[in-house]
């Protein structure tokens, strides 16, 4: 896994993985860093409000991307095209993040499914595609 100082490296030099995080990636990181590194993130803190951020731990990251993964089958089993790409996003920045082997899957077939099934199976997550490889035709766009 990254440490924090490596993400917020890779983000000043827009080298994050994959492609620039958004706004949705970045709601997302921000939960993990002092409101002092929010602006690296594009965000600023709208109080002056105490925050505890999320432990910067492996399982803390994995339980964030479980939440994600569910919200990205979510919206790709519903055929939401645009929602389904961003959650496939946040779903890259969190493999991209904890430096595992997935970050480089490339298929995007039917709204990402099958990079969805395989972090589902991989990390132990639930799978609603059950046997389905994510790229038949059922899950097309009608």
């Amino acid at each position: 896994m990254l440490t924090q100082q490596e993400v917020i490296a890779a983000v000043k030099s827009k080298a994050f993985g994959f492609n620039a995080i958004d706004g949705r990636d970045a709601s997302r990181l921000i939960e993990f860093f002092p409101k002092s590194e929010w602006p690296t993130f594009g965000m600023k803190p709208t109080n002056d409000d105490p925050f505890d951020p999320k432990p910067w731990t492996r399982e803390s990251v994995v339980e964030q991307m479980r939440d994600d993964v569910a919200f990205g089958f979510e919206k790709a089993l519903d055929k939401r095209g645009i929602s389904a790409s961003l959650m496939h996003g946040v779903v890259m920045m969190w493999l991209f993040v904890l430096n595992d082997d997935l970050k480089t899957h490339d298929e995007y077939a039917q709204y990402g499914l099958p990079l969805l099934k395989a972090v589902a199976i991989k990390f132990g997550f639930p799978n609603p595609i059950g046997g389905d490889r994510g790229d038949e035709d059922q899950y097309a766009s009608d």
